[in-house]
């Protein structure tokens, strides 16, 4: 009796310390120098690619569970890689242009995670809210963490945006149609 009695007077004391002291939030910024972010754009017979920067960012977790995050994107920092010289900064102009995402009344883009689920270990289904030119729409993509790293993959279709230029769905011609849909490639470091 005497044992029962005492252990449910530490099962009590404990549950009282745990319920008094819960695991706090633990927000992390992403160190935005060591932290890349790569865009890849696909059209009829090819495809582009280069790198965006990261303003700021932070992941927010419970323990070492994941929980949330937010990000802004710097849309002037739209860096064409595979071209070089005039091809390239007509590229990147053009990207920068009112055609695509008019950096100069939209100089951010931003990310804020509404929802995350555990899909395993290090692995997470997020749900989330991406704004770009103004317009927000949700978004879901797969997330892994690994100590003070973390990846996604997404996929965005950037008609959902007002970035139409070059669509099938403006009736482009087929030859220099771009597909709606581009990929972002994210290597954070925490």
């Amino acid at each position: 009796m005497k044992k029962t009695i005492l252990s449910l007077t530490l099962v009590t004391l404990f549950s009282a310390s745990a319920i008094a002291n819960p695991i706090e939030k633990e927000t992390k910024e992403v160190k935005t120098s060591e932290s890349t972010v790569i865009w890849k754009g696909y059209k009829v017979g090819g495809s582009h690619n280069g790198t965006i920067s990261l303003e700021s960012g932070t992941l927010e977790f419970d323990g070492e569970k994941l929980v949330g995050g937010n990000f802004v994107v710097d849309m002037s920092s739209i860096n064409t890689q595979d071209l070089e010289g005039e091809y390239k900064d007509k590229l990147d102009g053009h990207l920068k242009s009112d055609d695509f995402f008019g950096t100069a009344d939209h100089p951010t883009a931003s990310l804020v995670f509404t929802k995350v689920k555990s899909t395993g270990k290090n692995s997470y289904e997020v749900k989330g809210d991406l704004t770009i030119k103004g317009t927000t729409e949700p978004i879901t993509f797969d997330v892994s963490v690994y100590g003070d790293k973390a990846t996604a993959t997404l996929k965005v279709d950037r008609t959902k945006y007002d970035v139409k230029y070059g669509s099938g769905i403006i009736g482009t011609a087929k030859d220099k149609l771009i597909y709606d849909e581009f990929d972002l490639v994210v290597d954070l470091q925490m």
